[in-house]
């Protein structure tokens, strides 16, 4: 996959490009991620790539035309790519939207800074606006990377058999939140692992791990759960779960 990123600060990049699984994958050819400076593409001698706001209000917001030129410029490699643009205002970013990008051969990410980006550029590339959550950050760089990194590691071959992306949070059918793992000691500070993942009984495990991710998903996240799919046993399991909250709550008043 090729990846052209394009950012008011491209340093911020480099030790993410450099260091750990993603180096490895770009020494490998399976990725290739390029920050791009926004500012090359400005035409006036301060380089300026931002103005102030039409209508008045705080803040700057991003021009149109360096963004646009440096996306135009790029070659035949990235025709047709994925563009987006990273803004709070955007479609919530997902882990099916991971999945999904992960399949295209190259992604155009461009990254918000001050009070936005001008609102022309959006349609004039034909890019969607992503965000990653209902907040505000100073830096598009940190979501872009975020986004970024979501993508490429379920690209065949970025993990190694021992990261494998099947069983991770939002993954798969069902989309539930991954159970508790756990690893040597076997106790720790009078803390022991569950008995049935030291059995060796993978049907046991299977099922203790399925259970476990839906009482998760239960508690932390049930918006999630409505939209699983999910078997008749699974279904009454919640409904015991539920009814469990109902006692404990009863519990509560009574005691209070």
């Amino acid at each position: 996959m090729r990846i052209a990123a394009f950012t008011l600060f491209p340093a911020l990049f480099d030790t993410y490009r450099s260091e750990g699984i993603f180096a490895k994958a770009v020494n490998a050819g399976l990725v290739e991620l390029n920050a791009l400076d926004i500012r090359d593409f400005t035409v006036d001698k301060h380089r300026n790539a931002d103005d102030i706001p039409y209508g008045g209000g705080a803040g700057m917001v991003m021009k149109p035309e360096p963004i646009v030129r440096g996306v135009e410029s790029l070659g035949a490699e990235f025709e047709g790519a994925e563009r987006i643009i990273v803004s709070p205002r955007g479609e919530r970013f997902t882990q099916a939207g991971a999945e999904r990008l992960s399949e295209a051969p190259s992604l155009i990410v461009i990254c918000g800074r001050y009070k936005g980006i001008d609102g022309r550029v959006p349609e004039i590339l034909n890019a969607r606006e992503v965000s990653i959550g209902d907040y505000i950050l100073g830096a598009g760089e940190i979501a872009a990377l975020a986004i970024i990194d979501a993508i490429v590691r379920l690209i065949p071959g970025f993990l190694g058999d021992l990261d494998s992306a099947e069983f991770d949070s939002h993954s798969g059918p069902g989309r539930l939140l991954s159970p508790p793992e756990y690893t040597r000691p076997a106790e720790f500070r009078g803390y022991k692992v569950p008995d049935v993942l030291l059995s060796g009984n993978h049907g046991a495990i299977e099922k203790w791990k399925r259970r476990q991710s839906i009482g998760i998903t239960n508690r932390l996240r049930p918006d999630i759960l409505e939209k699983a799919e999910l078997t008749a046993e699974e279904m009454a399991f919640i409904e015991i779960l539920k009814n469990l909250k109902i006692e404990d709550s009863n519990n509560l008043k009574e005691n209070s």
